[in-house]
């Protein structure tokens, strides 16, 4: 999986869960304070995240670190890396 199919794939479930437009999500933006996420948010984001990928993140302590959209992007891309048997693409 590449990295624009990951970034392509996390901007969907930004899109289509939280109403985000598409426009605003870059990389630097803070899931907090940009993006305007809460911690329910980011519980649901970790749902859509694991619906999507078709990977368990909750447990994850890598996934705690995450700040920025960027972050999410650089962490899904580094799973995607080191487990490629387990992440998939939305269409798959």
């Amino acid at each position: 999986m590449t990295r624009e199919e990951i970034i392509q794939q996390v901007n969907t479930v930004f899109v289509d869960q939280f109403e985000i437009e598409a426009e605003r999500l870059t990389p630097e933006k803070q899931l907090f304070t940009d993006l305007g996420l809460d911690s329910l948010d980011i519980v649901d984001l970790l749902v859509e995240l694991h619906k999507s990928f078709g990977i368990a993140l909750r447990n994850n302590e890598e996934v705690r670190k995450v700040r920025t959209l960027g972050d999410v992007y650089d962490f899904l891309e580094k799973y995607a890396r080191e487990h490629p048997e387990e992440i998939h693409s939305a269409g798959n």
